[in-house]
C-alpha cells in the first residue's frame, strides 16, 4: 500500500503546485488526488486502487467532470462546515460493523426488521463514496460495475437503490413474466409500466412525501451552450456529495434525489439480479434526479419510478452510457460485525466481470 500512498501524496503535490501557478488541474491529477481520498477513507489495499485506477485510466473521461469547464456551485471545504455544524445522526455510528466497510448503509424494512438484520448494504454517498467529495461521472454502467468489483462491492438492482430512497427494502417486485422472449427495450417498458402504476399512487421522495425545491443538490445550473451534452460543452457542476443533510432518506442514504443520476442494473431475469450474485448483470437502469432539478425539472425522480430505456443497454455492454450528469453507487451483501472493514476484490484488471 505504501507505494499506492506514495503515488497519491506526488499526485497531490503536483496538483497543488499547477494550482500555485494558476493553472486548472487535469482530470488525470484530480482522479490520482481523488484515488488517494477513496484509498484512505475505504481502506482499500494496494491492489484494489491500482484496479480502480486502469479502469479510469482506460476510460479516459471518468471522473469528476471536465475540469475545464465545470463549475461547482460550492466547495467541498465549504461542504466541511456545512456537515459540522450538525452532529451526524447516532444510529450512523453502527453502520460500519453492520455493513462490514466504511460509509454503507443497512437496507431493510423498519417495518418488520432493525439495522442489524440487512441483508445488502448501500453507499450512503455517490461513488467515491466519501462525504464532500464531487461526485465521478462520465462513467459507463460497465466501468461502474468495475469499479464496484474492485472494491469488493457490487451493482446495486434497482429494487435496492428505490428501497434506500423510500426508507425501506421491499422483496424484488420485477415482472420477469412480462419480459420473457421479448426484445430489451420492450421487455422494459413493459416491466417499466406495469412497475410504475403500482406505485406511482404512494409516490415519495427521499426526503418527504412531496417534491421540494432547495432540500437536495438540484440549484445548480447547466454550462451556456450545453444541450444534448458534450464532455466540452456540458460541465459536470455538481455539489460535494452529502452537502444537503436533509437530502437523507430514513436509512441514512445521501443524494439519492440530485447532484448526479445513478446507474443500476435492472434485471430482466432472476439470473441477471445482482442482489443474488448475479456477475451477468441485466440492462441499464437511470435512478435519481440531477444538479439543475429545482429549475429543469425533466423528468420524475420519485423513489421508485423506473425510467424509460434511455441510451438502453446491457450494463457490461462497451458501449454502455456515460454523460456530464450520471455517476453510480455501489451495494454489498451485508457480513458479520467482526468482517474486516473491506472484502478482497476478485477483479482483474483488463478481464471482464
Amino acid at each position: 500500500m505504501r507505494r499506492a500512498s506514495a503515488l497519491a501524496v506526488l499526485a497531490l503535490a503536483t496538483l497543488c503546485a499547477g494550482a500555485a501557478a494558476g493553472a486548472s488541474p487535469t482530470l488525470a491529477e484530480r482522479n490520482e488526488r481523488m484515488l488517494g481520498a477513496l484509498e484512505r477513507e475505504h481502506g482499500l489495499t494496494q491492489a484494489q486502487t491500482a484496479a480502480v485506477r486502469a479502469i479510469l485510466r482506460r476510460s479516459g473521461f471518468a471522473g469528476q467532470g471536465n475540469p475545464a469547464i465545470s463549475v461547482h456551485p460550492s466547495t467541498p471545504e465549504q461542504c466541511r462546515a456545512r456537515r459540522a455544524a450538525q452532529a451526524p445522526p447516532p444510529e450512523e455510528a453502527g453502520f460500519a460493523s453492520i455493513c462490514g466497510a466504511p460509509l454503507m448503509a443497512p437496507l431493510y424494512d423498519p417495518r418488520i426488521e432493525r439495522p442489524e438484520d440487512a441483508r445488502a448494504c448501500i453507499d450512503q454517498y455517490e461513488f467515491p463514496g466519501i462525504p464532500c467529495e464531487y461526485p465521478v461521472v462520465w462513467v459507463k454502467a460497465r466501468e461502474a460495475a468495475q469499479i464496484c468489483e474492485a472494491m469488493g462491492k457490487r451493482l446495486c438492482d434497482a429494487h435496492e437503490w428505490e428501497g434506500a430512497c423510500e426508507g425501506r427494502l421491499e422483496p424484488p417486485d420485477y415482472r420477469f413474466d412480462l419480459a420473457a422472449g421479448r426484445a430489451p427495450g420492450d421487455a422494459v417498458a413493459r416491466m417499466r409500466a406495469a412497475h410504475n402504476r403500482a406505485r406511482e399512487p404512494d409516490r415519495r421522495w427521499s426526503y418527504g412525501p412531496a417534491y421540494r425545491t432547495g432540500v437536495c443538490a438540484t440549484g445548480s445550473r447547466k454550462s451556456p451552450g450545453c444541450e444534448g451534452g458534450g464532455w466540452n460543452a456540458c460541465g459536470s457542476n455538481t455539489y460535494p456529495t452529502g452537502e444537503f443533510p436533509q437530502c437523507r432518506s430514513p436509512l441514512g442514504v445521501y443524494d439519492l434525489n440530485g447532484n448526479a443520476a445513478e446507474h443500476m442494473n435492472l434485471p430482466l431475469e432472476p439470473a441477471q439480479m445482482a442482489s443474488r450474485g448475479s456477475r451477468l448483470l441485466g440492462q441499464t437502469e437511470m435512478k435519481g434526479s440531477w444538479f439543475v432539478f429545482d429549475t429543469v425539472r425533466a423528468h420524475e425522480d420519485w423513489c421508485r419510478w423506473r425510467a424509460p430505456y434511455w441510451h438502453g443497454s446491457r450494463v457490461l455492454d462497451p458501449a454502455s452510457h456515460a454523460n456530464y450528469h450520471l455517476g453510480f453507487r455501489c451495494c454489498r451483501t451485508a457480513t458479520p460485525a467482526a468482517a474486516p472493514a473491506a472484502a478482497p476484490s476478485r477483479f482483474v484488471p483488463g478481464r471482464t466481470p
